[in-house]
């Protein structure tokens, strides 16, 4: 083995593998960037070896050998950043869909097509998917708990445990390695998305399936809808299969631009957490403000409670963009009871923390002194005298799940 197969093998550091996984070809095929492949389709004038590469995806969920098959099978794009995003989070593989609720769906189906209908999850979660469990759209039946109440919730029919941490809207956190350990036998699923793996990696605390939303950091300019969840081989195999039959596949085009959106993440991530953290400080010093809730392993989301109107803080803004979703290199903000979370019933919404007066954040590149000019003119005149005092700061214990 030659100095430089020494180098492509040695462990490397998160930054190094953001900006080479899914890249490691390119130089030996003559390319700089990596290519982007449109095909829906591709010739084969073998088709008795092709009948046994379809055979062999059927069984096992394998990504057939050789060249590709159709588009619904995989695609070489893609492919370049399921193997990057794999990487990134520690794990054997990644499955990317058409957008996060896809690959949650996908999850869902893979378990209940074992008879493993049951869910134990934990609130908050992003509104969308305690829609999705609570209403039972995939023939899933959740029980919600608190962390301590995992194991005691565990039945046999039991397929999966889901948390989020820090969890959208409210940025509450759970010990991930403890959680994994009242999960026993059964998967604990991790939505990673608010921390990515330059944050935290689930799956070295014990998570089998981490879950991102890659419309938010991970592609991290606003302009890509895409879900990726990270595992072992053999759960990938079967996400594969679900992904090939219900046709929730991710464009090429959408592919490349995750790729391109992960040699980044590091820098965006650390960069925007900076001014995140500084803004947290500020609102918790604020007489205007009830409430800051920021997360003991930082980020760029901040979320707080307003003594005021918080619809007239959403009206006030100028230079932050009042907008659902988050992770773009601009600064975003939104009342989560209106518009998140609005499909999650109120008392369960206000049990989980998620109050009306709550705003989230999701902090982008901008000049911090700039964000906060824009911020302290939506948030309206200050009061002669502190209203209230504030429950939690930047730098105090998050409120945690329940």
């Amino acid at each position: 083995m030659g100095a430089a197969d020494d180098i492509r093998t040695a462990p490397r550091a998160l930054a190094t593998e953001a900006v080479h996984a899914g890249r490691d070809d390119l130089a030996r095929q003559g390319l700089h960037a990596p290519p982007i492949d449109l095909s829906t389709t591709y010739p084969s004038y073998d088709s008795r070896a092709e009948a046994a590469r379809i055979d062999a995806f059927a069984a096992t969920g394998t990504e057939p050998d050789g060249p590709p098959v159709y588009g619904r099978l995989g695609n070489p794009t893609v492919a370049r950043f399921e193997t990057a995003l794999a990487r990134l989070e520690g794990t054997e593989a990644a499955v990317a869909f058409a957008s996060g609720m896809a690959a949650l769906s996908a999850v869902l189906l893979v378990r209940a097509s074992m008879g493993l209908r049951h869910v134990v999850a934990v609130r908050p979660l992003y509104g969308c998917s305690d829609h999705l469990l609570t209403a039972g759209l995939l023939g899933s039946e959740v029980t919600w708990t608190d962390p301590a109440g995992i194991t005691e919730a565990l039945r046999p029919d039991t397929g999966l445990v889901m948390v989020e941490s820090p969890a959208n809207p409210t940025l509450a956190e759970v010990d991930l390695r403890a959680v994994a350990h009242a999960c026993g036998s059964v998967p604990l699923l991790v939505d990673n998305t608010f921390a990515t793996p330059v944050l935290q990696r689930p799956a070295e605390q014990g998570a089998r399936l981490v879950l991102h939303s890659a419309t938010k950091y991970l592609g991290g300019h606003g302009d890509v809808l895409a879900g990726v969840v990270a595992c072992d081989e053999e759960l990938a195999g079967r996400l594969r299969q679900v992904r090939f039959a219900t046709g929730g596949v991710l464009h090429p085009l959408a592919g490349y631009l995750l790729l391109r959106g992960l040699s980044t993440l590091p820098v965006r991530v650390r960069a925007a957490s900076a001014g995140a953290a500084e803004l947290a400080r500020r609102l918790a010093a604020d007489p205007r403000i009830a409430r800051v809730h920021y997360p003991r392993i930082g980020g760029a989301m901040v979320s707080f409670e307003v003594h005021g109107d918080p619809h007239e803080v959403i009206a006030g803004v100028r230079l932050i963009t009042p907008a659902v979703s988050l992770g773009s290199v601009d600064t975003l903000i939104q009342h989560p009871a209106s518009i998140s979370h609005r499909v999650v019933d109120a008392d369960d919404r206000r049990d989980a923390g998620v109050s009306d007066r709550l705003l989230r954040m999701s902090v982008g590149l901008e000049d911090v002194e700039d964000l906060w000019s824009d911020l302290d003119m939506a948030l309206g005149q200050r009061p002669s005298f502190r209203g209230a005092e504030n429950c939690a700061s930047g730098h105090n214990e998050p409120v945690p799940a329940r």
